[in-house]
């Protein structure tokens, strides 16, 4: 089974915008598959009201690759949807194209458009299950609508469910699951079509954390189970850091940032980026903020940031060596993601170790002096 889990982008418009080329992402990863890539080129979407004209994208060029964990974010009301609905042709472009496998969708006629929504599945923050219908009626609902035979919805109804945990749920109905069974209920249909491209709209908005996360789980497991791309669009950078291998930021519906997950987390360089990850960034604690001096006096420490974006994790023994004196660790919140460290570490140090630190390459900012017996 080929899925691409495909999410939309989207944004507020910024004062700086930075334009990315569709071939600095890198082309399939996975054993050289090219089914489920998905490209976006200069694509705009203009709706009009009689409020007047709102520009959803503006733009947007995008290479999505095959075998990917592909992450597009944005602040709501950011165009995530109205780029997502694109794919499948729900909403058409004002301009540009949208290609799926190198082809161009705009071209498809009508039979050639719904072989082109049976390749592509899609799940949805809300679920979107029917209520007088089993878990098993439900999964099977686009092959009957497809017309396949009663035999063949039945093998792959249950290989679904099998996939998703739920095989023993067949038989029940919507009203007696958790909202992270509905979700995965939500997953298996759109996976029991055998699509290629698996549009994730917001699947884990309405989910607790606890539950977010087994469905992140979910996902990361059938990519790696069967070699298939995903990409969701979400406004939560928590869940881009836990599962994606890649993220694309889009503010006022215009590429803002992309790249690795673990550069764009560890040195973000657009406004929107660094807002998005403002939750998940550790500051100055209130406390220790309230006695910061920015001048030096005698015998005061000086209180230090040390940046990780990439390199090794910090070699703590390096850092007391390199200062020459003694250490006092303020705050830490340092993670490996893809196998880079990514954070910080807060640090109080004699006045010559911001120079000393920097002597062996350390990303070091000096952000203030506190007495030394504080």
């Amino acid at each position: 089974m080929a899925i691409l889990a495909l999410d939309s982008l989207g944004a507020a418009r910024p004062a700086v915008s930075a334009a990315v080329d569709p071939q600095a992402i890198p082309a399939a990863r996975v054993g050289g598959r090219g089914t489920g890539t998905v490209r976006f080129e200069n694509v705009s979407k203009t709706y009009r009201s009689a409020a007047g004209e709102v520009r959803a994208l503006d733009d947007v060029s995008l290479a999505v690759p095959s075998g990917a964990i592909f992450g597009i974010i944005g602040r709501s009301g950011a165009g995530k949807s109205s780029l997502l609905r694109t794919v499948n042709r729900l909403e058409e472009p004002t301009s540009g194209r949208v290609l799926v496998d190198g082809e161009p969708i705009a071209a498809l006629g009508t039979d050639g458009l719904v072989a082109l929504r049976r390749r592509i599945g899609m799940i949805f923050q809300h679920f979107n299950l029917l209520s007088a219908k089993t878990i098993r009626q439900n999964v099977a609902l686009p092959l009957t609508v497809a017309g396949v035979g009663k035999a063949e919805i039945a093998r792959r109804v249950e290989e679904a469910l099998r996939l998703v945990g739920l095989e023993d749920k067949a038989g029940t109905y919507p009203s007696r699951l958790s909202g992270g069974q509905k979700q995965r209920v939500g997953i298996a249909r759109a996976l029991v079509s055998d699509p290629e491209i698996l549009l994730c709209d917001e699947a884990t908005s309405a989910l607790d954390p606890e539950t977010t996360l087994s469905i992140l789980n979910l996902l990361r497991d059938i990519n790696r189970r069967l070699g298939l791309t995903i990409i969701l669009i979400t406004h939560e950078m928590s869940v881009i850091r836990e599962i994606c291998t890649d993220v694309v930021v889009l503010e006022a519906g215009r590429v803002a940032e992309a790249g690795p997950v673990w550069r764009v987390f560890g040195a973000p360089e657009h406004p929107a980026t660094r807002a998005l990850l403002a939750p998940l960034t550790r500051d100055v604690p209130n406390e220790l903020a309230e006695r910061l001096s920015p001048h030096p006096r005698p015998g005061a420490r000086a209180v230090l940031r040390i940046t990780y974006s990439g390199r090794t994790p910090p070699d703590l023994s390096a850092l007391v060596a390199a200062t020459g004196g003694p250490v006092q660790l303020l705050q830490a919140g340092v993670e490996r993601i893809q196998g880079h460290a990514v954070g910080r570490l807060l640090i109080a140090a004699g006045p010559e170790a911001e120079a000393r630190l920097r002597a062996i390459g350390e990303t070091v900012e000096g952000i203030g002096y506190v007495a030394a017996d504080d």
